[in-house]
Parts: structure tokens; C-alpha cells; sequence
């Protein structure tokens, strides 16, 4: 292999663990000796392939610090855009909703037993949060299968992996989920009971309403978060006062 293709080919090998999570953005990559001796490469080759996905977006390169993974760039290939969690909530009412409806129309026996097996495990009192959002996500990606088109299962999964691996969407969506499973639990089980009568009309409208209802507690909690931060910060302002007036 030629010393041109080589250094292409670790900078791939390099991309591909950066993508699979190996070295997630803000970590440092290990140094040019561990990275050569675990390619088979020489240093040389390896530095090339940094360089090289420096140019890319991929890493930054500081001299005397290291090599650190940057955030994933919108524009290249499985990199996701970044978008508020009320975005994403707005997407999923529109997307999912018309889903439910073709799944409607189209679910069979075995989709039906399928997803009744989903939505009464999120009715489980004994989840844990992490138990909850597997069985949540997939109740939504089973009725995405089931839509029958493959171009909306696509987009989806992708609205799911904005979701699960955008910090800031994942940190508000746990936060919500975690306060309010009882609800979720409910409107998943009247999602699943107008999928089990086929009928479009009522399981876009029981979609649209999950969604409704988790955007209006999205909003509570932002709201009671930013109210809280105001508490903590009078109360650090009312702490420094006091100190001031006893000097």
C-alpha cells in the first residue's frame, strides 16, 4: 500500500472509532506511539492521518496538549444538526403522528401482539428510567416499521438518534421522563388501543396528543429549572450581602 493511501486509510480507521463512540467529542485521542503500535503504523503515518482529520473537522491538534475529538460536523457523514429538544418534539408530532396513522392502516396480527407487549411493559410501576426510555423507544420505532414506508422508518431513527445523542435534548427529555411515566404510560396504551382498532383518524390524534402533553411538560420543567437557578442565585447574592454588612 502506497504511503499516501496508508495514512488515508488510519485516518478512516480513526474516524470510524470517533463515530462509534470510542473517543467521543472533548476527549483526547491516545499519542502517536500507542495509536502507531495498535495500527501496525509508523508515528509518521499516524500524525499524517491527525493532520489530516484536523482538516476535516474531525480533531483539533494542540501543540504540548494532545489531540482532542471536536464536535461532530453537521456536514459530514452520521454527524446530526444541533437542535433544542422543543425542535425535536415539534419534528416527532409531525413525523411520528402520520406514521401512527399508516401503521394504522396497515398492522397486522403479529404488529398488533408486538406492540401490545410494548405498551403494557410501560405500564410496569417497577421500570427504571433506563428500562423505560428502551421500551418507549422502541414501542415509537416498532410503529415507524410498521408505517410501511421505509423512507419514514429512516427518518425516525434519525429523529431518535438526535434525541439519544444530543446532550442537551437527552438531559431534558430524561429529566421530564423521569417526573412523569404514569402519564407517558397511559398515552402509549391509547396510542396502542387505536392501532389495535386500525383506525388512522384516532391514532394520529393519540400521537399528537403524547406529543402535546410531553411538549407542555418539557415547558415545566425548563420553566421550574430556570425558576430554581433564580432561587440559587438570590440566595448566593442574599449570603455575600449579609457578609458585606458584618465586616
Amino acid at each position: 500500500m502506497s504511503a499516501n493511501r496508508l495514512y488515508q486509510t488510519i485516518a478512516a480507521k480513526l474516524r470510524k472509532l470517533i463515530e462509534d463512540g470510542e473517543f467521543p467529542p472533548g476527549s483526547r485521542l491516545p499519542g502517536e506511539r500507542e495509536l502507531a503500535e495498535r495500527f501496525g503504523v509508523s508515528r509518521v503515518t499516524v500524525r499524517e492521518a491527525e493532520i489530516a482529520l484536523e482538516a476535516q473537522g474531525w480533531i483539533a491538534i494542540r501543540i504540548g496538549s494532545g489531540v482532542y475529538v471536536k464536535p461532530r460536523p453537521a456536514q459530514a457523514s452520521g454527524g446530526l444538526p444541533d437542535v433544542s429538544a422543543f425542535d425535536l418534539t415539534a419534528a416527532r408530532a409531525v413525523f411520528e403522528a402520520e406514521a401512527a396513522a399508516l401503521a394504522a392502516s396497515n398492522i397486522d396480527e403479529a404488529g398488533i401482539a408486538e406492540l401490545q407487549v410494548l405498551a403494557q411493559a410501560l405500564c410496569r410501576r417497577d421500570l427504571t428510567d433506563e428500562e423505560a426510555g428502551d421500551f418507549d423507544r422502541r414501542f415509537h420505532l416498532t410503529i415507524a416499521r410498521l408505517s410501511g414506508n421505509p423512507v419514514v422508518e429512516y427518518f425516525i431513527q434519525q429523529i431518535w438518534r438526535m434525541r439519544s445523542d444530543l446532550p442537551r435534548v437527552a438531559e431534558v427529555y430524561a429529566r421530564v421522563c423521569h417526573d412523569d411515566g404514569a402519564s407517558r404510560a397511559d398515552e402509549h396504551m391509547a396510542i396502542f388501543e387505536a392501532l389495535r382498532s386500525r383506525d388512522p383518524v384516532a391514532a394520529r390524534n393519540a400521537m399528537r396528543y403524547h406529543f402535546q402533553r410531553l411538549f407542555e411538560a418539557m415547558l415545566e420543567a425548563t420553566e421550574s429549572q430556570a425558576l430554581e437557578e433564580i432561587r440559587r442565585r438570590t440566595q448566593q447574592d442574599r449570603e455575600r450581602f449579609l457578609a458585606t454588612t458584618r465586616i
